[in-house]
């Protein structure tokens, strides 16, 4: 009895040490974010006769005042990003103090729980590569496409060098924005790069074609339609407009999630394309995969703790005694969540081209 009593107060006991979120909307004190990881929000909404906090696959009913305004606290969440909504009288919509990211197929609100390092990502005083938001003509969809390309320091002074590049793949409900917002993935670079832990490469950023089936119906998910763009679009379209290392013993692929199921059916599919290869949550690669996978160097899978971790562990130790390049990489105290991926693409990218 003593124990369990225990427990329920350490979860019912909110430390009172809010402060507001790092990526608010500017002028905005709320969402906040405590010790425990707890989230608080609080809105403007006199007429609704109910508010709740939407996150992490809970609601939690936030409580009104006599002046309107609704307040309400989550349980404690793991550690890194999260996507969160406020539920008004039935309707889904985003907090208006919190920063827009897409994710769950749609713009909304996103909040980030500290962790102890943040300093893989964080802005530091380092020389920065560029983020660019191109256009591409896309031949196999019809359509003129988007995608990001971030390219290292010293690419526009460095004229005469070229380039590894690494595609790499959001999941299901996000899109091209993805990895660049909340994952980050150019100051992951920038750090890495500016500590000589990775060498210098493109990353490109591009959208999946992930969206296009309901959930739960993934299993009906066609790759071909994201490979053609891929093979006959993309790739081509980078190589002749960025200075690349054109062949696949500089190119790698990788992806979180949906976009690691993609980067495994694309490279069986496609054997002549990829050296490097990386999974971040999205299923593994068996030794007979690769019967045909002549000028594979380096396999890269990875999980968060709270997801599966023995599964990943089991699929690189059997790659490994079959004779490949395979790492595996357990993302502590983390789910299937964008912590997770930022930390795999920290390890991963150390890996590349060398």
């Amino acid at each position: 009895m003593a124990d369990f009593f225990c427990l329920a107060q350490s979860n019912d006991m909110v430390i009172e040490d809010f402060e507001p979120s790092y990526i608010n909307q500017p002028g905005h004190e709320y969402p906040m974010v405590n010790s425990q990881g707890r989230v608080r929000t609080k809105i403007f909404a006199p007429d609704a006769k109910y508010v709740k906090l939407d996150i992490g696959g809970v609601k939690y009913d936030m409580v009104k005042d006599e002046e309107g305004m609704w307040t309400g606290v989550s349980d404690p969440q793991d550690i890194g990003f999260h996507y969160y909504q406020l539920n008004i009288d039935g309707a889904s919509v985003p907090d208006p103090g919190a920063m827009l990211f897409f994710g769950a197929c749609r713009w909304g609100s996103g909040i980030e729980i500290p962790s102890n390092d943040q300093v893989i990502f964080a802005v530091k005083n380092v020389p920065h590569g560029h983020v660019h938001e191109i256009r591409f003509p896309s031949k196999s969809s019809q359509k003129t496409l988007r995608a990001f390309v971030y390219t290292p320091p010293g690419y526009e002074k460095e004229i005469s060098k070229r380039y590894p590049v690494l595609y790499l793949q959001h999941g299901y409900c996000e899109n091209e924005t993805s990895w660049p917002n909340q994952g980050h993935a150019n100051f992951i670079m920038d750090n890495l790069i500016a500590e000589g832990k990775a060498k210098p490469f493109i990353v490109v950023m591009a959208y999946g074609m992930t969206n296009e089936i309901e959930f739960g119906r993934l299993r009906d998910f066609d790759i071909l339609p994201f490979q053609s763009v891929l093979v006959n679009d993309l790739i081509p379209y980078i190589d002749s407009n960025f200075r690349t290392l054109a062949n696949q013993e500089n190119r790698a692929m990788a992806g979180l999630s949906m976009g690691g199921f993609e980067t495994r059916l694309i490279s069986l599919n496609r054997t002549d394309l990829f050296s490097y290869l990386g999974l971040f949550s999205g299923g593994v690669y068996r030794p007979g995969d690769f019967k045909e996978y002549e000028t594979l160097k380096l396999v890269f899978i990875s999980c968060g703790s709270k997801e599966n971790p023995e599964w990943v562990k089991k699929a690189v130790n059997e790659l490994k005694n079959a004779g490949y390049h395979a790492v595996s990489y357990i993302s502590d105290g983390t789910a299937h969540e964008f912590h997770t991926w930022r930390r795999s693409l920290y390890q991963f990218a150390q890996l590349l081209f060398k």
